[in-house]
């Protein structure tokens, strides 16, 4: 993994942070920065999908739906 560069602001925050006690290291930072990026990312896709569930749900309330009928769609899994 090639090295991480840091602009001066940067440098001087994680510094402080581990100054502080709140890391040991500075790759303890990037670790964390990386890991609420990846929540932020997880947090991203639950509400689109939720955004898609909510407009599923909206157009079954509006009547836009029909009966689903298993063996049309997979008729071979009825057959003996």
């Amino acid at each position: 993994m090639p090295n991480v560069h840091l602009t001066n602001p940067m440098q001087e925050y994680v510094q402080g942070q581990i100054k502080s006690g709140a890391y040991a290291n500075t790759s303890e930072v990037v670790r964390a920065g990386i890991r609420l990026l990846m929540e932020k990312d997880g947090a991203r896709q639950f509400y689109a999908l939720k955004a898609v569930l909510e407009d599923a749900a909206a157009a079954v309330e509006a009547g836009g739906f029909s009966d689903f009928d298993p063996k049309a769609f997979e008729p071979d899994a009825y057959t003996s």
